[in-house]
């Protein structure tokens, strides 16, 4: 889908009408961002109807089913990334999102409404996010040869890969059993057109609903790196940024759907189960994909693992302090330690 989009903008006659190739390059992303609006917003409905009817609290869902849709583009972009034999990239999206994602996404959430915190399921899933974190920083040393993290990277084996979708099936398995032994359930007042609908459709809309996403994401992210590079922005930021904040846009449209529909738990889940499914799916699944594994370059050792670290230590640390809400202050905490991150990948 990418190579038919880019094709089709590569086609556009720039020297002659570039006015007119602009208009059509901003007029994709315009429409784009709106389908990704709309299927963001009936994924937060069908979510939340979902979690009534099986018994689960908003943030398991948003941990587990809402997470795997959303995480969607992260994971095809870093599969078909390694397979084509460019692992810097297909590690850097994963890494990349987990930053874009707890920093840029949920402090934005943060602003747009206090977030309601469950603490003791925020706590357990949370920890898990930081430690996939640990985990993949890890997995990545060199260990044989320490001293050469810094100078000549380290490297993710296949069977690691394949390890992390088997820590990935657990963690789904064990948040599900953990989540009906406390029956948390949540409230379908602002629903009950979808409450009383059949099982089976509630799914079928929930599915729609992530195809809908994912597929404007596919789109979306060819035009945006486009225009980056029609405004001469270096190659190496969009490698590091934009592609990673292009793959997250699911994450982005559903946390703030979610916030401004007074499901801020939804929103908490979705961001800590897609960091968690960065790690163990997208890593996981691009590493296990070639018998190479993924190379992680001296660069990730520099910059990318600490600035992941950092944010989720920030976020970890944040949580700990707060009371039964993340905070518009909070907020802006996660949006500046995004923004310092980003600062040091681009500097």
């Amino acid at each position: 889908m990418e190579e038919i989009i880019k094709g089709f903008i590569n086609d556009l006659p720039w020297d002659t009408t570039p006015a007119l190739a602009w208009t059509v390059l901003l007029g994709m992303i315009a429409v784009n961002l709106a389908v990704l609006a709309k299927g963001a917003d009936w994924l937060v409905e069908e979510a939340v109807v979902l979690s009534e009817r099986s018994g689960l609290s908003k943030v398991v869902i948003g941990a587990t089913v809402v997470s795997l849709g959303t995480t969607m583009p992260e994971v095809a972009v870093s599969v078909f990334a390694a397979v084509n034999g460019v692992p810097g990239l297909a590690l850097g999206n994963a890494v990349g999102s987990v930053i874009c994602d707890t920093g840029l996404i949920l402090g934005i959430a943060c602003l747009i409404a206090p977030l309601p915190l469950h603490k003791k399921i925020v706590n357990r899933q949370g920890w898990v996010q930081l430690g996939s974190g640990i985990l993949l920083v890890a997995v990545s040393w060199p260990w044989n040869a320490p001293g050469t993290a810094f100078t000549d990277g380290g490297h993710i084996a296949q069977i690691t890969g394949f390890a992390f979708l088997a820590i990935l099936a657990w963690y789904i398995w064990q948040s599900v059993r953990w989540a009906r032994e406390e029956k948390n359930g949540t409230s379908l007042e602002d629903f009950e057109g979808d409450a009383k609908a059949s099982t089976a459709w509630i799914l079928t809309k929930l599915a729609f609903a992530v195809i809908l996403v994912v597929g404007a994401s596919h789109i979306l992210i060819p035009c945006v790196e486009e225009a980056a590079i029609r405004m001469s922005i270096p190659e190496a930021l969009i490698a590091a940024t934009l592609v990673a904040f292009g793959t997250s846009l699911p994450e982005l449209v559903t946390c703030v759907t979610a916030a401004r529909h007074g499901h801020g738990d939804l929103a908490v889940g979705n961001v800590i189960g897609a960091d968690i499914l960065n790690v163990l799916f997208v890593t996981g699944a691009a590493a296990a994909v070639t018998p190479q594994g993924l190379e992680a370059g001296p660069q990730f050792f520099h910059v990318l693992f600490p600035a992941m670290l950092t944010v989720l230590i920030v976020f970890r640390v944040g949580i700990l302090f707060s009371g039964s809400h993340m905070k518009r202050g909070f907020g802006l905490v996660l949006l500046g330690a995004y923004l310092l991150v980003n600062a040091v990948i681009f500097l």
